[in-house]
């Protein structure tokens, strides 16, 4: 039975309660304010849910992640890298990378960022909660990635690319600095081809939880999200 959420309180089921089918849907209803969204992140819930849809919180079983240290570099990816003059920064844009992140998805098979969740991730982004990372080209925006970061972990929400390679560039050179900071676990909610290719695991949600508890007595330095391109950025 899915719970109806109260406006009235930030708090939702057990994730263990989630359906089977659709997997791992948990609630409905709430809202997306700022603190349901981190009460929802801290637990391992995040909503998806589309135009014509209430809001839908899940926790699937099994949790997709990447240990950082672990993301796979393959030789062409490697070879493009060398190829082009890339350049890698954090937090510059990060309207603009949700916006081309949505353009995407709704060219492909439409989007679950809508513009309430544009709007709702732009206040976390904010309030210092959600970040961006950017791919750059001769100076043209090409790629990047934005998520939530909870202590030593960072919940992935979405990528983009226009050229080929941008948004693998944007999740491989992250890792990197991610891992040399602290950081020790990337979520990236439900697995898929495309991210077992670049080294993504599936964890138990019980698994999933654990770390994410302990990810959440750590944090990594004020400094490494602060607005900045990555001078020494590499694979």
């Amino acid at each position: 039975m899915i719970v109806q959420l109260s406006q009235r309180s930030i708090s939702f089921p057990p994730p263990a309660t989630a359906l089977h089918e659709p997997n791992g849907l948990l609630a409905v209803g709430g809202d997306l304010s700022p603190e349901r969204l981190m009460h929802a992140y801290r637990h391992g819930i995040f909503p998806w849910f589309g135009n014509d849809d209430p809001i839908l919180w899940w926790s699937p079983n099994p949790r997709a992640v990447f240990y950082p240290e672990q993301i796979h570099i393959s030789r062409s990816l490697q070879k493009s890298w060398r190829k082009f003059p890339w350049q890698i920064s954090i937090n510059r844009c990060f309207d603009a990378v949700i916006e081309q992140c949505a353009a995407k998805r709704r060219d492909q098979e439409g989007t679950w960022i809508t513009d309430e969740m544009q709007a709702a991730y732009r206040q976390l982004h904010e309030l210092g909660h959600a970040h961006s990372v950017e791919v750059w080209c001769e100076e043209q925006l090409v790629g990047g990635l934005y998520g939530i970061s909870v202590g030593l972990a960072f919940c992935g929400e979405s990528m983009f690319h226009s050229q080929t390679d941008a948004s693998k560039i944007a999740l491989a050179v992250f890792a990197r600095q991610f891992a040399e900071h602290g950081g020790t676990l990337i979520d990236c909610q439900v697995g898929n081809p495309h991210l077992t290719s670049l080294g993504a695991q599936n964890l138990s949600r019980d698994g999933f939880l654990r770390r994410l508890h302990d990810a959440q007595n750590g944090s990594l330095p004020r400094s490494f999200w602060a607005p900045r391109l990555l001078s020494e950025a590499r694979l």
